[in-house]
């Protein structure tokens, strides 16, 4: 008992003495402890993202645009959509009032139920409903509430909706097919809520995967996938829904698949990383800059199937290093995939092995989500190690 009053008084800092316990003052020292703990918590702040969002510069080239945040754009992106386009239907579970995140609020008012509704908890048959619809000629939009259930439809999207145009040699397909769904850590998701499926999918042909990082070219972006004659997944980072606000056009317009965006030129370090990871390398470039001189050439891959290869095994050839970095677990992630890549094509231009700072190989924590993330000091370091090698 002595023992564990000492352990208790010098964790709320009490001047109580253990006689002082041992004399029955036990409700008073319960109250200090209660009264250290609560005031403790009260001071402590919760900072839960580990980057700073930075929207690109106002664009004018698609006509005149209004402060959007990332859901909002995606909201503006469907009705563009649903207006322009009659076959078009959006369905999946809780969609009809919203969205657990709010994409599709106000849309089954404008448009009714019959293009805007609820499906029942199954995320295989709402992907198969999607395949016959898109079969049948409509634009099917499927919703799947967070990525991580993505999987019971994974059958349906792989071995279906994939292959649908090669089995019947091209006489079907279902390239009208769009499959949304929230994405990535989100600083309190845990292991059902932050997970980043994309590598699964980029082994399967027939599909394209795509990852925006901002409003503007989400939206963009997923009008590209509804437009597409292929199959798409659209991961949406769910962390920005909110946090990300830009200056996004109002009327329709695309951004093309398929093609990394260079953010910012260099000549030491290239840099290459997708959705909300591109925000954290944004910092580590500006970083060693300051702290190495370093200049890093920093590049949003989009698209993660079919990736776009020449924009990054050129900017290879001019750096000769090469860093890639994503929050899915290293094993088996798509940075391995454009490792390999690099490697085949660039070999005797790189002048350090190429870097990788990715999640750990293990499930997604919750408490220690800070520990596990990719952030950018992690990728600091291992620009510093490439240097000096």
């Amino acid at each position: 008992m002595a023992a564990s009053a000492r352990f208790l008084f010098r964790g709320a800092n009490s001047k109580l003495s253990i006689s002082s316990v041992k004399s029955g003052s036990y409700n008073q020292l319960r109250v200090t402890l209660l009264t250290s703990c609560n005031s403790h918590v009260k001071s402590q702040r919760r900072h839960a993202a580990h980057f700073t969002f930075q929207p690109d510069p106002v664009t004018t080239q698609y006509g005149p645009t209004q402060k959007m945040n990332l859901f909002q754009s995606v909201t503006s992106a469907l009705d563009n959509t649903l207006a322009a386009d009659p076959t078009a239907v959006i369905f999946g579970e809780d969609v009809a009032f919203g969205g657990v995140f709010r994409c599709t609020v106000g849309l089954r008012d404008k448009y009714g139920k019959d293009r805007v509704f609820n499906t029942p908890l199954c995320e295989q048959g709402i992907v198969g409903f999607g395949i016959g619809a898109a079969v049948a000629g409509a634009t099917a939009i499927a919703e799947i509430q967070f990525a991580d259930y993505i999987y019971p439809a994974f059958d349906q999207i792989v071995n279906e909706a994939a292959k649908y145009r090669y089995r019947s040699g091209d006489l079907f397909d279902c390239g009208r097919l769009t499959i949304r769904a929230p994405w990535g850590c989100v600083g309190h998701g845990s292991l059902y809520h932050s997970q980043s499926p994309e590598a699964f999918f980029a082994h399967c042909p027939g599909i394209k995967v795509v990852v925006p990082r901002s409003p503007v070219q989400a939206k963009g972006l997923l009008l590209s996938c509804i437009a597409d004659e292929n199959p798409c997944i659209f991961f949406e980072p769910k962390i920005l829904y909110r946090a990300a606000v830009e200056q996004v056009p109002v009327e329709h317009y695309t951004v093309p698949l398929s093609q990394a965006e260079i953010l910012q030129e260099g000549s030491d370090v290239t840099l290459v990383a997708w959705g909300t990871q591109i925000h954290v390398m944004r910092e580590v470039a500006q970083m060693a800059q300051e702290k190495l001189g370093v200049s890093c050439e920093l590049i949003d891959l989009q698209t993660i199937l079919p990736w776009d290869t020449e924009t990054i095994c050129k900017s290879v050839v001019k750096t000769g290093r090469l860093l890639i970095s994503h929050e899915a677990p290293i094993t088996g992630g798509f940075a391995a995939e454009i490792s390999s890549t690099v490697q085949e094509e660039c070999f005797l231009n790189l002048e350090a092995p190429i870097a990788r700072v990715c999640g750990y190989d293990t499930p997604f924590p919750h408490i220690f989500e800070p520990f596990y993330i990719p952030d950018k000091w992690k990728c600091f370091e291992a620009i510093k190690k490439m240097i000096n090698f």
